[in-house]
């Protein structure tokens, strides 16, 4: 009977289980619904945006090719030339529990410092989130890490991308560094989310053939007021803050839906186990209550 009592604590304990992974299950849903709503209306947004500001910036460049000039871009849109210090920003989580983000993440950071170091760059790290900082200090010891808290619930994503803009805004006018690089999960669905290595700082608005016809509508070209750099140089701080906040929300429903499925696992898991131990249970208690009853006839049989 012993090995009943054990599987019956075993049953127990694992139920307890299954009750807190269904129930960080739907907290995960619920914050991936919130932010969710944020990465779509951002989309047509941050589009409009960017097609605004390369108009702008095709515009200028086939006047500067017209009467053979050369504009003086803005800081935000200046290329700079053998960029040598580099910042990575690693977008990762404080808690764990959401299966290999964190991991996949300091993969992609790994692969990038390699990268930057073959070509003789200098690498600074600044870890958003705890687990990144966790993985990467094993891996490299001569490296500058920054460690930085995800923000608190409480704190709106629009804010907090603000702060971040102005901090790293005032960074590079400093010439602390001459390219910021952001690593995150890009949210594509629940189920699927694609790392990247995306430059925050030069912003790289660089029209291409597909933007050739971005400066006419219905066969009547754009008037400016006032003129194009100063409105380059008005938008481009706009589009800065929200590279920020499309990183943080990507970052954030990839985290959510990567515990939310991480976590409906861990319950199905336990749907399982707690099946197989019954099963075991029943099996060994319907074995004993037939060894009772074959004992209990054998003495009677005997008498």
């Amino acid at each position: 009977m012993a090995g009943l009592k054990e599987l019956r604590t075993r049953i127990d304990a694992i139920k307890s289980t299954q009750k807190i992974t269904a129930a960080m299950k739907m907290v995960a849903a619920s914050r991936l619904r919130r932010v969710q709503i944020l990465v779509d209306k951002n989309q047509g947004y941050a589009d409009n945006l960017r097609k605004s500001a390369k108009r702008v910036i095709y515009d200028i460049e086939a006047e500067e090719k017209e009467k053979h000039i050369k504009y003086m871009r803005p800081t935000l849109a200046q290329e700079v030339k053998n960029p040598h210090k580099y910042v990575l920003v690693v977008m990762s989580s404080d808690r764990g529990l959401c299966g290999s983000y964190n991991t996949n993440a300091a993969k992609k950071t790994i692969a990038r410092i390699e990268e930057l170091r073959k070509n003789g760059k200098e690498v600074i790290v600044v870890c958003w989130g705890k687990k990144a900082y966790d993985i990467l200090r094993h891996t490299y010891n001569d490296i500058e890490f920054t460690v930085l808290e995800t923000p608190d619930k409480s704190v709106s994503y629009p804010k907090e991308a603000q702060k971040v803009a102005q901090k790293l805004l005032e960074a590079f006018s400093a010439k602390k560094f001459d390219v910021c690089e952001f690593i995150y999960a890009d949210f594509i669905t629940v189920m699927n989310r694609n790392f990247v290595c995306e430059q925050v700082c030069p912003i790289n608005l660089f029209p291409d053939e597909g933007d050739k016809n971005l400066n006419m509508v219905n066969g009547a070209f754009y008037e400016y007021v006032p003129d194009k750099l100063t409105i380059l140089e008005k938008i481009l701080p706009i589009i800065f803050i929200d590279n920020i906040f499309r990183i943080l929300v990507n970052s954030a429903a990839s985290e959510h839906s990567a515990r939310m499925t991480s976590m409906d696992n861990a319950t199905n898991n336990a749907k399982d186990m707690i099946s197989d131990l019954t099963l075991k249970y029943n099996s060994l208690r319907q074995s004993a209550i037939t060894t009772e009853l074959i004992e209990i006839i054998a003495g009677a049989e005997a008498v």
